[in-house]
C-alpha cells in the first residue's frame, strides 16, 4: 500500500468520521485547502481502485469507507519512511524529531513514560 499525500488526507478523515459521502470528505478536505468536488471524487475512485477505500453503492450517494486499518497504515509508512530515510535507525529518527521540533516539556514527559513502560 502506497497512498499519497492526497489519498492520506482522505482516509485521516474516513478513519476520523467514519464512512462518508465524496460531499463530507470535499467539505472537509476544503476547510484546509481550495479542492473541487470532482478532484476528491476522483481521488477516491482510485483509491477505490487500489484497495485503500470500499465503496457502497447501494444508495445514491456513494459511501466509502478506509479499507485499511489506521494502525496498519500508519506502521507500514512509518517503516518506510524509517527505512529510507534513517536506515532503520528508530533513536536517529527521535533524536532528529527532537532536535529539529518545538518539544514542549510536557511532550518530553510522555515521551520519557513510553519508554520506561517500553522497558518494563
Amino acid at each position: 500500500m502506497r497512498p499519497t499525500e492526497a489519498e492520506l488526507e482522505v482516509l485521516q478523515i474516513l478513519w476520523e468520521h467514519g464512512p462518508s459521502s465524496v460531499r463530507f470528505v470535499n467539505d472537509k478536505l476544503s476547510i484546509e485547502k481550495n479542492v473541487g468536488y470532482t478532484t476528491t471524487l476522483k481521488i477516491m475512485q482510485i483509491m477505490t481502485d487500489k484497495g485503500l477505500t470500499l465503496r457502497d453503492t447501494s444508495n445514491r450517494s456513494h459511501i466509502y469507507r478506509a479499507a485499511v486499518e489506521e494502525s496498519l497504515a500508519k506502521d507500514n509508512l512509518l517503516t518506510r519512511f524509517l527505512n529510507a530515510t534513517f536506515q532503520g535507525s528508530a533513536s536517529s529518527l527521535v533524536i532528529q524529531l527532537l532536535d529539529h521540533q518545538k518539544t514542549s516539556n510536557q511532550e518530553i514527559e510522555e515521551i520519557k513514560k513510553i519508554i520506561k513502560d517500553y522497558e518494563k
